[in-house]
């Protein structure tokens, strides 16, 4: 068998496809990021009436490149919370506003088997807007965020995603310079509330983009 890898992981995304599509998600698979580009610009978007949108921090989104040409249609009134220069009040209030769009695009911290979505956040405004603010919502997904059940989600998330996050973002935590999870009172600790999304509500509300490259943390 040629590139079996990729097999392997086809197989995986496909029973994830399944187990996702049971729990009322929306779910494509792309085989790659650009392909994940793709599917959201000629598929997904095309069928859902969306004026405004904003995002989450997700790494993967940005990979797809999916963030630069959102951020520059004319098309979309779009609401960059990754602008710089924000003083920390614009920040917050750029987050609360991204509750409000039409479509909110961002990334998972974990994806069970059996189609659960499990994420950690510091301010909670990304889990937020994934349970319930906008009309529409658009995960991307890379393979690296499958794992077998929600221990071993939680396990991922704190022991791995988090502390990577945190050296990515320049935080004062303990993670940050250990690589171990301290359960820290940091006042930079981004591990502050817990999603576990069972299902979608309204079926059809979420999308996932399953992509089949590691991507992201």
């Amino acid at each position: 068998m040629k590139e079996p890898i990729q097999h392997f992981w086809q197989t995986r995304l496909t029973h994830v496809k399944k187990s996702l599509e049971s729990n009322n998600f929306d779910v494509y698979i792309a085989s790659h990021a650009a392909k994940a580009k793709e599917i959201v610009q000629e598929k997904i978007l095309p069928n859902i009436n969306v004026k405004t949108v904003s995002w989450g921090g997700s790494i993967t989104f940005v990979s797809t490149g999916l963030y630069g040409a959102i951020k520059d249609d004319p098309n979309y009134n779009t609401l960059d919370v990754f602008k710089k220069n924000l003083s920390p009040e614009e920040a917050m209030e750029q987050r609360r506003q991204a509750l409000l769009v039409d479509l909110y695009i961002t990334g998972t911290n974990a994806v069970t088997e059996e189609g659960q979505l499990v994420n950690l956040d510091m301010y909670g405004n990304r889990i937020a807007a994934i349970t319930f603010g906008p009309k529409h919502v658009i995960l991307l997904v890379g393979r690296n965020k499958i794992v077998s059940d929600l221990e071993e989600a939680m396990s991922r998330i704190k022991y791995y995603a988090a502390p990577v996050n945190a050296m990515r973002l320049d935080k004062k935590t303990p993670c940050a310079k250990s690589s171990f999870c301290e359960d820290c009172n940091s006042p930079d600790r981004i591990c502050n509330t817990w999603t576990i999304t069972e299902k979608s509500i309204p079926k059809g509300r979420i999308k996932v983009v399953l992509i089949n490259e590691d991507l992201g943390f």
